[in-house]
């Protein structure tokens, strides 16, 4: 208990008790996370890890790509929102531009031909992000079951994103289900080289991911 509050009292203004979210470390569930963090890795290690592997050797790399891109595309709608709310005009106008280029000439999104030929980069917006850029801290950090991390107000964010993601409203949950699945092995898929070794060579994994987390959401508020 008393390292929750002296991350509280360290997360804190002098002035008037409000969390300061330039403090990276304010962690006051860090018992719970902590405790989450080790089920999410082993879910990882034992389950999506092997899972990763298999489909990596199972499909090639122009399929996993194509699939990976499938679900980018279907993603747009959160982005172009988010864009328009942060008056990213230009963000929205890339965002619309590609939706319709890789839906009709890209075969429904497997091939990113905006990206590829037309040089039209994807302008990654998120609720998380829109809350913070209007004023709204952080919050503590928050670590749930088979979810990556967040801040409470990244997860709120997150919650907005979810129902912005369109097909939820026209297949039954049993093809969500599978579709979410799918999308999260391909998405581990995609980072298993990259991350390869780290859980062993890092002394503090859950203080490194936290920091990192921090770190790179701080960097998105200014982009």
């Amino acid at each position: 208990m008393q390292n929750v509050a002296d991350e509280r009292a360290r997360a804190e203004t002098k002035e008037d008790g409000v969390p300061d979210d330039t403090v990276g470390e304010w962690d006051p569930w860090e018992p719970f996370n902590e405790k989450t963090f080790w089920f999410n890795r082993q879910v990882d290690r034992f389950v999506l890890k092997p899972a990763a592997k298999a489909y990596n050797a199972a499909l090639p790399d122009l399929i996993r790509g194509g699939i990976a891109n499938m679900f980018d595309n279907l993603d747009v709608t959160r982005r172009l929102v988010n864009n328009v709310l942060q008056l990213k005009f230009a963000g929205a106008g890339q965002e619309l531009a590609r939706f319709a280029i890789n839906s009709t000439v890209g075969v429904a999104g497997f091939f990113d031909v905006a990206g590829h030929l037309f040089d039209i980069a994807k302008s990654d917006r998120d609720t998380g992000q829109t809350l913070g850029i209007y004023g709204i801290g952080n919050g503590p950090y928050l670590v749930l079951p088979l979810l990556h991390p967040f801040t409470v107000r990244d997860f709120v964010g997150f919650l907005f994103d979810e129902a912005m993601y369109p097909l939820d409203y026209f297949i039954p949950i049993g093809a969500i289900i599978g579709m979410t699945g799918t999308e999260t092995i391909s998405d581990r898929a995609a980072t298993i080289d990259r991350f390869e070794g780290i859980e062993d060579s890092v002394i503090d994994l859950y203080g490194s991911v936290r920091d990192a987390y921090f770190q790179r959401r701080a960097a998105d508020l200014k982009k």
